[in-house]
């Protein structure tokens, strides 16, 4: 049951990358991505009385716990941030495979704070799935693109910071209860998001764009919100049963559906994607498929 929850995330973020690609290139090229958070932290606000609806006891938690956990939320959305910034400048596909970093961070964090250790036969799955997805992210040359270094860096920052962030749930969503831990997770994304219209330069980008394309904004991001939120919830409750790492690995096959979402695009709807769809190119992601379905098996 909890692979079908990690699926979910991978599945509803490759569509949620190429809508945020087609976001910011569209209404994003002279506005900070830190705007398009604030999105992301209105949905959240949204969602928080449906919460406590289903779950009164939301409240109930320690104050250290309940601030641990809003940490939590701020760290993710502050993840995101530096995740927008590098798609800002790269293509999707480009940017995707970096999260593989999301997997080494989470095992060795989980591993320290939570004691989780995997299986011989559940790592080798793991390792199975990040050597296929990275040998989708090489060229014909069998050469890894050219990345700036700056990209890197930061997806390196956003990758150790969800790590932890996610190390962090699990830890009080054992501990006090998941819609609890969701709760004030999704706080902390509202705060972050509040944060950032306390400062007129964000205020004013918000304004003007919600001024100029109210329907496109509202309708298109809206749905992109609500589909992140999905996955992202869908791999919060995989990781209450089965090791962070673990799902984590699973999590990271969101390159190979970005890469099948674009070869579709470019084909169907070329205006929309810009994948490489020559033979040699959809061999190679053939053989990372199945690469990465033997490493799944494994884990499963």
């Amino acid at each position: 049951m909890w692979l079908v929850f990690a699926f979910m995330g991978p599945v509803s973020w490759a569509v949620s990358t190429h809508i945020d690609k087609y976001l910011i290139s569209r209404y994003f090229r002279d506005s900070d991505t830190a705007v398009l958070m604030l999105f992301t932290a209105l949905v959240g606000i949204a969602a928080l009385p449906v919460i406590w609806f289903f779950e009164p006891a939301v409240f109930s938690s320690s104050w250290r716990a309940i601030a641990v956990m809003t940490v939590a939320g701020v760290m993710y959305i502050a993840s995101m941030l530096f995740y927008l910034r590098a798609i800002q400048s790269e293509e999707a596909s480009v940017v995707a495979p970096l999260f593989q970093l999301t997997t080494i961070f989470s095992f060795l964090l989980a591993w320290v704070t939570l004691g989780e250790t995997l299986t011989l036969r559940a790592g080798a799955g793991a390792v199975l799935i990040i050597a296929g997805v990275l040998f989708l992210s090489l060229d014909n040359n069998l050469r890894f693109a050219g990345i700036k270094p700056k990209v890197v860096l930061g997806m390196v920052v956003c990758t150790l910071i969800l790590a932890l962030a996610n190390v962090l749930f699990k830890f009080y969503a054992v501990r006090e209860d998941f819609w609890v831990t969701t709760f004030w997770t999704f706080v902390g994304e509202a705060l972050f998001g509040l944060a950032l219209l306390c400062l007129a330069r964000y205020r004013r980008q918000f304004i003007s764009l919600i001024r100029s394309h109210p329907g496109a904004l509202l309708g298109v991001n809206g749905a992109n919100e609500i589909i992140n939120l999905g996955g992202g919830l869908a791999v919060r409750y995989a990781m209450m049963l089965a090791p962070v790492a673990l799902v984590s690995a699973i999590a990271s096959t969101t390159t190979l559906f970005v890469f099948a979402f674009g070869s579709f695009l470019t084909i169907v709807a070329p205006r929309y994607g810009r994948e490489d769809v020559s033979r040699s190119s959809l061999l190679r992601k053939a053989v990372a498929a199945v690469v990465v379905s033997a490493g799944v098996f494994l884990a499963s």
